[in-house]
């Protein structure tokens, strides 16, 4: 059987098939508003106060006043750095996005976001940069660098004004002087394109199981404020506005400052990029997939608590994972679930993203049904699963299906892949199973990879596998 040969490294249909793959012509195709202030509480009203709460209230305004004094502050000295990154189209000066960016260089150099200049950075022919000042001052922008991993680009003027020098510098704040749990930061943008602010925030550390590192900032970011700098109190730059969660409040996160020092060490000297950007973006993409793919495959899987079938569930050092199951009193299938996967992917374009992984299961227990039902809705659960479809980014998936043994436990098993259309060396590999092995009960996974290399989404597709067994009475 192919994937019987996969897992046990005899692989010569395999190969062949996916030769075939990699070789087919699809395969490398050219082609964060305003709150309301809280209402006061009843005690806020009492009109005969304690000395004790008195002193409090006195404590708490000179307090409030002191952060509204520094981030008034920080903005009046981050002002003249500060821009509008604009995105237009080709021909005329109606904007397709905007987001934000920090002078850090004299000579016109800006810090953003890769995804504030994507559309430029992919389809050149159709889109320009452009860039605004707090006062007004505008012009027209180059890409001269980008680190799509970390979702960060660099610009610059094409004609700097004669008073760009001026203005001075955003200043990153020393690796020596580590920011305090708690600290408060002030970001800066310009939301929603309606005008230049500072948010106040809280500095609240790393984002736990993570794999890409990315601050935790308690602060309301909203579109618009994408690649603005945030600060210390000093208005030294601690991190890049990036994203938000739209599921909480007040849960942003930051692209910590040592991933923009590095790109602009190694990009503040590049000349404007004026040919395809794909090479640079795989190269990139595929640095990253194999350090993913070389920290996965490194953890041993978890130990699963069911009586029959060990099943692979991944470490949460950088995936969460959640569960799920129907209620005892069910009178049809009965099943637990486990979802796992990563909470960062890497923004490619407005429909794509990569570079992430997913894990989940399915227990099932039939006993209710009996065999014929179960084998039904076993069944029906498996044709279930969709495997994608041809989209502008990615060919249509090349599956193969048989079935395998891993460790005594025959399973139906379904390997699919989809190739990157524009960016070479890159697919999408999903992997389903379930085991045929008992008549009233089961079990079903999937795993995915986005963004892996050929080599790797075999690598993957046989840790994932193995990590299937029949539990052995002891």
């Amino acid at each position: 059987m192919l994937l019987n040969c996969l897992l046990r490294r005899r692989c010569a249909r395999l190969s062949a098939l996916l030769v075939a793959l990699a070789a087919a012509p699809w395969a490398h195709a050219t082609s964060p508003a305003a709150h309301p202030a809280a209402p006061a509480s009843p005690l806020a009203r009492s009109s005969m106060p304690s000395a004790a709460s008195a002193a409090e209230a006195d404590s708490d305004a000179e307090d409030s006043g002191n952060l509204s004094a520094s981030a008034r502050r920080i903005y009046d000295f981050g002002r003249p750095r500060l821009l509008q990154v604009r995105t237009l189209l080709r021909d005329q000066d109606s904007q397709a996005s905007v987001g934000s960016g920090s002078l850090v260089g004299a000579d016109g150099l800006i810090l953003t976001n890769y995804h504030v200049v994507s559309q430029v950075a992919l389809e050149p022919q159709r889109y320009r940069l452009n860039f605004q000042t707090v006062d007004g001052v505008t012009g027209a922008l180059q890409l001269i660098a980008f680190d799509v991993v970390h979702d960060l680009a660099l610009v610059r003027m094409a004609k700097p004004p004669a008073a760009v020098s001026t203005r001075g510098i955003f200043e990153f704040r020393p690796a020596s002087t580590p920011l305090a749990q708690g600290e408060r930061i002030f970001s800066l943008g310009n939301p929603l394109d309606v005008g230049f602010a500072v948010v106040e925030g809280t500095y609240n550390g790393l984002v736990e199981r993570s794999f890409l590192p990315q601050i935790l900032f308690s602060g309301s970011l909203n579109p618009g404020m994408s690649g603005g700098p945030v600060l210390d109190d000093k208005g030294h730059i601690v991190g890049v506005n990036v994203a938000t969660r739209r599921d909480g409040q007040q849960i942003s996160f930051l692209v910590p400052a040592e991933f923009a020092q590095a790109l602009i060490a190694r990009g503040a000297n590049a000349r404007p990029i004026t040919a395809s950007v794909e090479a640079e973006m795989s190269r990139q993409l595929l640095q990253h997939q194999q350090q993913l793919t070389t920290r996965f495959v490194a953890l041993p899987w978890r130990e699963t608590k069911h009586a029959h079938y060990s099943v692979p569930v991944p470490q949460e050092d950088f995936m969460r994972c959640w569960g799920s199951s129907n209620p005892s009193e069910s009178k049809g299938l009965s099943f637990e679930r486990s979802d796992c996967q990563m909470d960062t992917a890497i923004f490619i374009n407005e429909s794509l993203r990569t570079g992430d992984m997913a894990v989940r299961h399915e227990v099932y227990d039939g006993s209710k049904l009996g065999a014929l039902r179960f084998a039904e809705e076993a069944g029906q659960s498996f044709r279930n699963e969709g495997m994608g479809r041809r989209t502008r980014d990615l060919t249509a998936p090349k599956c193969q299906e048989d079935f395998v043994e891993s460790d005594g436990l025959p399973m139906r098993t379904v390997m699919c892949l989809r190739a990157y259309r524009r960016l070479p060396g890159l697919y999408d590999v999903a992997v389903l199973s379930q085991s045929v092995d008992a008549k009233t009960e089961g079990v079903q996974g999937r795993f995915d990879a986005r963004g892996v290399s050929f080599e790797n989404a075999m690598l993957l597709a046989t840790h994932y596998l193995k990590g299937f067994a029949w539990k052995r009475s002891p």
